[in-house]
């Protein structure tokens, strides 16, 4: 059995961990399809290697839009030809669970996330309910899976004895551009999810203190909140909110930035345990970052600083930790270099064999 379907509920074009395992495992000789919501725009990209399956959403957000993936997810599963299911995340596990049942499939699954730990999840009690029961019933089902980091694969461990392999979220080892090509003028970036526990509401205040200008790429449930934090603040010339771009394009735009943003409240252990896809990102783009101080970054930032941890719960911490980047050149230089050791090792060309040797147990 060569073939391998992974499942999301987000937009395939902007997912780069399942566009660089679904890459990987078709190169190494699986046939793959990737499996996710039909973007609401139509968005055109270059054909991947892969296979794709849109779900035709009606329903884009709430309980309806959850209940709508899982039947059309269901359907689809049930017709495919005898695959390995992979369901990414607990919002595509009852689907994958049910399909693999009926049809005698093996399943895994990708935990990107604590998916109940979640501030969307966690500040909303009867949801939060609802998601730790899905999880308390279904985890337990798959016993195989990898997950983004080593404390989330404890805490599943903890909270249910599953033992799941770490495949990080480290981006592909790309070229940097020649010295001298980078903006000359300074700027902050932000890019990724623009959704609850990023810190918005601690960053945006922030920046009143900050001389250069933050740019914030991406989309998310909090978007029109961030919006109307930067009109609360005046800070419309200062802060803009730039519509999302592809990941092959966004490669190239964040090298030219003078510093990244990492931030997460420590509101639920899914952000207190977080390893962003932006945190690496930042790294193989060469430019230091702001980065909360929680234990997964600790022990990256112990070995490569390529930032300063800061408090992400206070404005005021914000604003010193950026200007100190902007206006110390020695520190600023010690974090660009230990940027440039650490893409060496943080790339996806070292971390894709452990995800080949996960699906090369599975055969």
């Amino acid at each position: 059995m060569t073939s391998v379907v992974l499942c999301v509920t987000n937009d395939l074009f902007y997912d780069r961990r399942l566009q660089k395992i679904g890459g990987t495992l078709q190169a190494a000789g699986y046939e793959v399809t990737l499996v996710g919501r039909k973007p609401s725009l139509g968005i055109q990209d270059r054909q991947p290697p892969y296979q794709r399956h849109w779900l035709p959403c009606f329903f884009q957000r709430g309980v309806f839009f959850y209940l709508e993936v899982q039947i059309r997810l269901l359907i689809y599963l049930l017709r495919v030809p005898k695959s390995i299911l992979c369901a990414n995340d607990l919002d595509t596990m009852p689907a994958v669970y049910l399909a693999s049942v009926f049809r005698k499939l093996p399943r895994v699954t990708d935990a990107h996330e604590l998916f109940t730990e979640q501030k969307e999840v966690v500040s909303r009690p009867l949801v939060h309910r609802i998601w730790l029961l899905a999880e308390r019933w279904l985890v337990p089902r798959f016993p195989m899976g990898y997950t983004v980091n080593e404390q989330l694969a404890h805490e599943f461990n903890r909270r249910y004895g599953v033992r799941y392999e770490v495949i990080r979220n480290v981006p592909l080892l790309v070229a940097l551009p020649a010295a001298g090509k980078n903006q000359a003028v300074k700027w902050i970036i932000y890019q990724g999810a623009v959704n609850e526990g990023r810190c918005f509401e601690q960053l945006i205040p922030a920046m009143k203190e900050v001389p250069v200008p933050l740019k914030i790429y991406g989309t998310g449930n909090f978007l029109l909140q961030v919006q109307q934090l930067i009109q609360a603040e005046k800070l419309e010339e200062k802060v803009v909110c730039i519509p999302p771009v592809l990941p092959e394009q966004l490669v190239h735009i964040t090298p030219a930035a003078t510093i990244g943003i990492t931030l997460f409240e420590k509101k639920g252990l899914n952000q207190y345990w977080s390893l962003a896809n932006r945190f690496f990102d930042y790294i193989m783009a060469g430019i230091p970052q702001i980065c909360s101080d929680f234990p997964a970054y600790q022990a990256i930032m112990d070995r490569y600083p390529v930032g300063l941890l800061v408090d992400s719960s206070d404005p005021r911490s914000i604003a010193d930790a950026l200007n100190k980047l902007l206006s110390d050149d020695v520190l600023y230089e010690k974090c660009k270099n230990a940027c440039l050791d650490a893409r060496k090792e943080l790339n996806w060309e070292n971390e894709r064999d452990r995800l080949l040797a996960f699906y090369a147990k599975l055969l």
